[in-house]
């Protein structure tokens, strides 16, 4: 093993990559996430501690360590930038090559080592294998570097890519997943789901990872609830397990023919099953009647008026409704909102001398239909009377002088 002389070692990440690393060194005082300069099998190279220093006493392993070389410099720092925006290069001379070559190749990133001499493409394809020697051959010196193509797995390009799944979570290859296990449709059988494989597929288009993480809970909790087609003996009769739900506990109980469908609790199923139904519903019905109870407050009849008015709306509403018909009633009774020979019954003589246009909308001139003391000239003036005025204008001064108006 190389490089025993160093106290220590520490897994080192590469941009690009879904593994760690593991590289001896000296420098007591490294943290996560800090950048260091590796010494790789490809050259020097830039990379991220990603975990802890462990003393090389507890490396047991048959691969030789390669060494931390140093913390970035200020010229280091310089180059690795600049391989940035190589790379981006680097990308549309190769991509502008496999549109040529009619390759089934998508191009996923490159990545520089340090001093420029080696750089690593990563793409994905359909195929199981691509033949890219006449691509490679075609690129090399256009780059004016060693070249390696790399063909990566579509889960893969999903972790070097990122997203945000359909939980609204970032995607759990981006952030704590280091490999991804085979993921059969057998699990989403296993867990109940409708086998709608758009639906069940994550950003890489195969099966999502949820089903490998949540597929033991669902094996172990299955165990409770009776197989399908278990005869259960209902208090109606004999009835058969058509399904169950996992999340709430339910099972939904089919008779012979399908032509009627109950769903009890699972607590109920197995009272059935024991033949113990009746003692529990007597229990359940007794923990539900010791309940405490919870919110419901006796309406509080108070004396205030307007607390009334609120409390009987359709009440109120009633009253206000009569109100505005008596109301109405006076004002149709009332001369100046009548119209041209209309009254509401009370006096049938009213409304019926048409011939002079100024007693229009006013009552006959006959001392019977008027009150004594007012009298009403010819030419529709009035010697006295002012409620119809005040009715409308309430604050007209009235004539003290009880003269014609």
């Amino acid at each position: 093993m190389s490089n025993i002389n160093h106290p220590y070692f520490v897994p080192i990440r590469f941009r690009g990559a879904d593994k760690s690393y593991f590289f001896s060194t000296d420098i007591e005082d490294l943290q996560i996430g800090e950048q260091v300069v590796v010494d790789s099998v490809n050259g020097y190279t830039m990379g991220i501690v990603a975990g802890p220093l462990k003393s090389v006493a507890e490396y047991h392993s048959d691969l030789d360590l390669k060494a931390v070389m140093r913390r970035p410099t200020k010229s280091d720092m310089l180059n690795h930038n600049f391989n940035l925006k190589e790379e981006k290069r680097a990308l549309e001379i190769v991509d502008e090559e496999i549109k040529r070559l009619g390759l089934p190749m998508d191009l996923v990133e490159a990545n520089y080592t340090l001093d420029g001499t080696y750089i690593t493409i990563t793409y994905t394809t359909p195929e199981k294998r691509v033949d890219f020697r006449e691509l490679l051959n075609v690129i090399k010196p256009a780059l004016g570097c060693r070249v390696e193509l790399r063909q990566i797995a579509p889960r893969d390009r999903a972790k070097n890519t990122g997203g945000i799944g359909i939980c609204g979570l970032p995607l759990c290859c981006s952030t704590f997943l280091t490999g991804f296990e085979s993921i059969s449709i057998g699990k989403a059988k296993n867990q109940m789901l409708t086998l709608n494989i758009p639906k069940l597929s994550g950003h890489c288009g195969k099966l999502i990872c949820c089903l490998q993480f949540e597929d033991e809970a669902y094996t172990e909790a299955k165990k409770a609830f009776p197989t399908m087609g278990t005869p259960i003996h209902t208090p109606e009769g004999e009835y058969f397990v058509d399904s169950f739900n996992i999340i709430s506990r339910s099972v939904r109980l089919a008779n012979k023919d399908r032509s009627d469908f109950k769903i009890f609790d699972l607590e109920d199923i197995v009272a059935m099953q024991n033949g113990t139904y009746k003692e529990h519903i007597k229990i359940v019905k007794k923990k539900e009647e010791e309940l405490p109870n919870f919110g419901i407050v006796p309406e509080r009849k108070e004396n205030n008026p307007q607390s009334q008015e609120r409390n009987n709306p359709n009440q109120n509403q009633g009253q206000q409704n009569n109100k505005g018909n008596q109301n109405q009633g006076r004002h149709n009774n009332h001369h100046s909102n009548r119209h041209h020979g209309q009254n509401n019954g009370q006096n049938p003589n009213m409304g019926q001398n048409k011939g002079n246009p100024n007693n229009n909308n006013r009552p006959n001139n006959n001392p019977q239909n008027r009150p004594e003391g007012k009298i009403q000239d010819g030419q529709g003036n009035r010697n006295g009377h002012r409620h119809h005025r005040f009715y409308h204008h309430g604050k007209s001064k009235p004539n003290n002088g009880g003269g014609n108006q």
